[in-house]
């Protein structure tokens, strides 16, 4: 071999381990990192659009409104630093060395141009309901007011006045969701249709920011060295850089020490995970799973008899116990999760939702009934629209085979990947969807909300006038026991109406790497947390 091909063959050899990529470690003392798997690719970075738990997970890291939670859920100060909540208003006084991650101040007008935006009718947010309570937050988003006329004001950079049509004993929660977090109007109309498609896109203002994001694959957040509490973030790195919805895969990456944790394990993963005598951890996440119907005129659903037919045939406890199998989830009842409080105790305890027992005869009866209602002599095939993942297969399937052999019902399973499965239920593409609700901030109303008919989260379409009224009291009243009565008279009526069969609460069952503290699991504010994490120091070798 001629020496300018030995140097050939040497420069490739440099090249190609010089390009090679460190090994991933899933903590690295030295470099305060973790790496994490992310079960999916964010949807939407866009505050005043967003509403999936994967795109508010990583909004949680890089973003923070006017309040935030500490490690104990308790609400504190994010960019303000301190506030007055009174029945017809509210008043934050923000931080003065709050800033964007490009170092210009985050300043009053940032939330009433977000805000403004959320409520835009041109803008579509699914969550515009969510502002109501602020006065003429409807009125606007319907298109009957402009909106220069919400009631939000900067009186200067540092003072945000908040007027409210009705009081709002949960508003201060709001605050702290990410649909109500700022934005920099300056920034957002220079990216205009770009605006949250990737890194450059963004301005971050929370104690992360992201600095890498190859879609599909990975993603990075880096610490935000403009962050106003930067001191007391002790992590300078959260990597991601696998997403996928397997979890045997995230299971082997965590057992090979590639990431810090392995969340939402399977039943196979869990057996792998307890034979290996793993640390074996438990977390209800607050999100309840159920099946929603389509009530739109041109589908079958919008048949009460056939939804109380599939209501009267289902047996949640043989899909949790039977299908799921995972010792984290329990049968879901209602709408409303068992850790959520009503007055005196938990309100499932005080208002014990009603219980449908399994009866198939009178689920055929509903189904005769149910053509006669549609004028057909044979239901035509019923569209089951759900995730595509290993899970959500299972899930599917199963419930495909009760309703053919209990109903004979034609049901035509539509596994969508979770991008493509949010965008089929927004257009309302499905007869039925399986669909899960996590809370926004913590209150019943997070959850009660879901069915009302000016949400654009109610992807089914629901509308009752007395549903619509209960959720109004639950919006103004000031009274406990008044507010609790109203969510159990739309718990009364989600059965009534056969708005949802709700299937399960959700347990998160996962490992989580020994040195790794501080990591904050809650069903309210983003979750996982890393904002309070910290890495132990490994033990010196003699």
């Amino acid at each position: 071999m001629k020496i300018a091909q030995v140097l050939s063959v040497l420069l490739m050899v440099w090249l190609l381990s010089a390009c090679e990529p460190a090994k991933v470690q899933g903590v690295d003392y030295d470099k305060r990192s973790i790496s994490i798997a992310l079960t999916q690719e964010p949807p939407d970075l866009n505050t005043t659009s967003s509403t999936d738990s994967v795109s508010f997970m990583v909004l949680t890291h890089v973003m923070e409104g006017l309040l935030s939670y500490d490690r104990d859920n308790n609400l504190v100060g994010g960019v303000a630093e301190r506030w007055e909540l009174r029945e017809d208003g509210a008043t934050f006084w923000l931080r003065e060395d709050a800033r964007w991650s490009n170092g210009k101040p985050v300043t009053a007008h940032d939330f009433v141009f977000a805000w403004r935006k959320v409520v835009d009718p041109a803008n579509a947010s699914e969550y515009a309901f969510i502002l109501y309570p602020i006065t003429n937050a409807q009125a606007i988003n319907e298109g009957e007011l402009p909106l220069s006329e919400l009631g939000v004001r900067a009186i200067d950079d540092h003072t945000l006045e908040v007027d409210l049509f009705q009081p709002c004993p949960y508003f201060l929660g709001l605050t702290a969701f990410g649909v109500l977090n700022p934005v920099n109007q300056e920034f957002y109309e220079s990216r205009g249709e770009r605006y949250a498609a990737d890194v450059e896109d963004l301005l971050y203002n929370g104690p992360f920011k992201l600095t890498s994001w190859i879609h599909g694959a990975s993603l990075r957040m880096d610490k935000n060295p403009e962050y106003w509490d930067r001191d007391n973030v002790w992590l300078e790195i959260i990597d991601a850089p696998y997403i996928t919805e397997d979890s045997n895969a995230r299971l082997n990456l965590y057992r090979d020490g590639m990431i810090a944790m392995a969340n939402g394990m399977n039943e196979q993963a869990l057996l792998g995970a307890m034979q290996e005598r793993m640390q074996i951890k438990t977390f209800m996440d607050g999100a309840i799973f159920f099946i929603e119907f389509n009530q739109r005129d041109e589908r079958a659903t919008r048949s009460k008899y056939l939804r109380k037919a599939i209501q009267t045939v289902l047996n949640t406890e043989d899909l949790v116990y039977k299908v799921i199998g995972n010792p984290g989830s329990f049968p879901a009842r209602t709408i409303f999760p068992r850790w959520m409080k009503g007055v005196d105790d938990d309100f499932v305890r005080e208002f014990p939702p009603e219980r449908v027992p399994v009866d198939l005869d009178l689920g055929r009866k509903y189904i005769e009934l149910a053509k006669q209602e549609l004028g057909v002599e044979q239901l035509p095939p019923i569209t089951l629209l759900a995730d595509d993942s290993q899970g959500g297969s299972k899930v599917s399937e199963y419930l495909q085979a009760v309703m053919k052999q209990r109903l004979g019902l034609d049901v035509r399973v539509d596994a969508q990947i979770f991008k493509q499965r949010l965008a089929k239920m927004t257009s309302g593409d499905f007869d039925m969807v399986i669909s899960g609700w996590g809370p926004d901030y913590n209150d019943l109303l997070t959850y009660g909300d879901l069915f009302y008919s000016k949400n654009l989260n109610n992807r089914g379409r629901y509308a009752s006038e007395e549903y619509d009224h209960w959720v109004a009291v639950a919006q103004r009243s000031l009274q406990r026991e008044e507010r609790a009565q109203a969510f159990a008279q739309m718990q009364r009526l989600i059965v009534e109406d056969a708005v949802i069969v709700p299937l399960y609460e959700r347990g998160v069952v996962y490992v989580q790497n020994p040195r790794l503290h501080g990591v904050v699991r809650r069903p309210i504010g983003g979750d996982p947390n890393f904002r309070f994490a910290r890495i132990a120091a490994p033990e010196a070798t003699p």
